[in-house]
């Protein structure tokens, strides 16, 4: 499209998403969108949420004119018609076939459309720091052909959810229209979403059930969550909210369905919709799960209409409830209407329009036995509340904060302890097998002391230690080998000296790409750190050395593109690095002395030497991470 139309810039703002769910969506997107992709179609990817949290809105706006609200992703196998067919040879991505898929989104155009490219201004601009322009009023339409308006010149309200975060105050205007949409409830609840977890609306929907008077409640969720994760996790709180509605749904008003269709063996129809009905009166359609975390957590995006007393927007939302259950049950949206109108309840139409074709089928939560079920999986899936970033780093080991030192020190004996069983197994690999002729101590030594002779032998290694920094190989394996090839005194000169010029390099590199490149390339925690390295300067380089919160080249970078400068960043990876130099130093002369010549007294000294190495660590851990809480203070 952008190189068909000269005057055409694509702005694509996506979820920096976390590792974790790296298996689940496109690989390298950054590379897929940003640098594969014409000069014109401008990729970022937005970091700017608190920790665990996500960009999770979809808006799409084409020149401020028409807009689109919905559950879509950009990303693969999400195609699919109205028709769900299990075997459509169109479903297919990169020739991998995929199951059927169901999502809603709505179009609009008007005041509506310009706010919302208002909106997406707006994020941009807070992300990049670039103030988009306003597309010059023409009289060209987007809005395609193809498509006829099920209303027209009717109020659209804009519902959204941001999380706490830097200043900014929250906003739940998501959560407060389901709360109150729920209140006002008299006849029929109707719900199509991926998730349910959220604690407020399924309290909410308890209290509705509870009353005798009550509407009819309809959950449309799929038949299972997606990969083992999710069903771990969301699933998990699913199962227990829709045991506490059934407990609750005394006067028997509640139905929680999942879509079927004849010819659907092994593959489920993948319910992906966000969608709440009240009545004829509310229509909600956007990004929002019924999650703790859309509710407040994540940003998201809902469109809404509000019928009032207009008889033109009530039949339209009524009309595309109607229009939904008979996509899930195989029938004309006018039987549904009329079946509605005959029977006056929206869970006796189910019953009376189910056919073998096309169905929707009671969804029966399995018993299950995981470790989930006995743990606060909301406190790991889905949050309601920001994370701070502080307390996680802490939690996690890579902070000043207090921790569990008996816990810490637990697992660093295990690390150490597989570090001891590493080396003890490559002592008996070289003694009692062939590697010890072709991998020998004299082998490894005399190769050390024919680098050791080259006239070139510094400056190479030097170089080394330069082009492997910024090719993100590890620093630690150099270091060993320096070790062995120079011994603990010349060996503790060059990696000293190597790690400098390798960090600064990366740091002049991180510097020469920019702080958005480096934000593309790195992780979420990793970016985070570009804060604390410019609010702590040369303290917070040194603990990140000590404690590596990420890999020695990340660092380098990252150190680069903030606003720390050349000196603190040198004095810190000096700080930092010698403590674990001198370590690995005084580590490798006892054990290579234990290995040549295995004596009770070689055996002894290497010992000792291991202790000092951890004693070395330790002391130079303890006064970096005291010196910083000095600072904070």
């Amino acid at each position: 499209m952008a190189c068909r139309k000269q005057n055409l810039d694509i702005y694509i703002l996506d979820w920096d998403f976390a590792v974790l769910y790296s298996l689940e969506r496109q690989v390298l997107p950054l590379v897929n969108f940003g640098w594969k992709t014409h000069k014109r179609v401008h990729f970022v990817l937005d970091d700017d949420h608190p920790v665990g949290a996500s960009h999770h809105q979809k808006i799409v706006v084409v020149d401020d004119r028409v807009a689109f609200v919905g559950g879509f992703n950009l990303t693969s196998c999400r195609w699919d018609t109205t028709d769900h067919a299990p075997d459509n040879p169109k479903r297919c991505d990169n020739e991998t076939k995929y199951g059927p898929f169901h999502d809603v989104q709505m179009m609009v155009d008007g005041q509506a459309a310009e706010k919302l490219a208002h909106l997406a201004r707006m994020h941009w601009e807070r992300i990049t720091g670039d103030r988009l322009p306003s597309v010059k009023t023409s009289q060209h339409d987007p809005w395609p052909d193809t498509v006829s308006p099920d209303l027209e010149n009717a109020r659209v309200a804009i519902l959204r959810t941001m999380p706490e975060y830097e200043g900014e105050s929250e906003i739940r205007e998501i959560e407060t229209f389901y709360l109150d949409a729920i209140d006002r409830a008299q006849s029929y609840i109707y719900i199509e979403n991926q998730y349910f977890s959220s604690h407020v609306v399924s309290t909410a929907l308890e209290e509705i059930l509870r009353k005798k008077d009550g509407p009819e409640v309809l959950l449309v969720l799929p038949k299972k969550c997606s990969g083992w994760l999710e069903e771990e996790t969301m699933g998990a709180l699913r199962r227990h909210l829709l045991e506490r509605l059934h407990q609750d749904d005394v006067f028997g008003r509640l139905r929680v369905c999942y879509p079927d269709r004849k010819g659907l063996t092994s593959d489920v129809l993948n319910v992906h919709s966000k969608v709440l009905v009240i009545d004829d009166v509310l229509l909600s359609i956007g990004s929002a799960n019924l999650s703790n975390r859309s509710m407040g957590f994540d940003t998201e995006c809902n469109l809404a209409l509000y019928a009032d007393t207009d008889k033109r927007v009530a039949k339209a939302i009524a009309d595309f409830r109607n229009r939904l259950l008979g996509e899930h049950l195989g029938a004309e949206p006018d039987g549904v209407a009329s079946m509605i109108k005959d029977t006056g309840s929206l869970l006796s139409t189910i019953e009376a329009l189910r056919t073998d074709e096309r169905t929707l089928r009671d969804l029966h939560e399995s018993e299950n036995d995981s470790i989930m079920e006995s743990l606060p999986a909301s406190m790991i899936a889905d949050p309601e509340r920001p994370i701070d970033i502080e307390a996680l780093l802490d939690y996690l080991g890579f902070g000043g904060g207090r921790r569990d030192v008996k816990a810490d020190a637990k697992r660093k004996a295990w690390r150490f302890g597989a570090v001891i069983a590493f080396a003890l197994l490559l002592a008996i690999l070289w003694r009692w097998t062939g590697l010890k002729d072709v991998a020998s101590m004299e082998n490894l030594l005399a190769a050390a002391d024919y680098v050791r002779e080259n006239p070139l032998t510094i400056p190479i290694v030097l170089i080394v230690y330069v082009i492997g920094s910024c090719i993100m190989f590890p620093v630690t394996l150099m270091i060993l080998l320096t070790a062995l090839s120079f011994g603990p005194v010349m060996g503790f000169v060059l990696a000293f000296s190597g790690s400098l010029l390798g960090g600064l390099a990366g740091y002049l590199l991180g510097g020469w790409l920019g702080r958005d490149v480096v934000r593309k390339l790195a992780s979420d925690k990793v970016n985070r750190l570009s804060c604390r390295l410019a609010r702590h300067g040369w303290l917070a380089v040194a603990i990140v050395r000590v404690i590596p919160i990420a890999p020695f080249t990340i660092v380098n970078l990252v150190a680069g593109s903030s606003h720390i400068s050349t000196w603190s960043f040198l004095v810190g990876t000096a700080a930092g690095m010698a403590p674990g130099i001198m370590a690995i130093m005084i580590f490798e002369g006892g054990f290579e002395r234990a290995i040549t010549n295995p004596n009770l007294w070689n055996i002894i000294l290497a010992f000792i030497a291991v202790l000092c190495a951890i004693l070395i660590l330790y002391t130079g851990k303890r006064w970096l991470t005291n010196q910083e809480k000095r600072h904070d203070e």
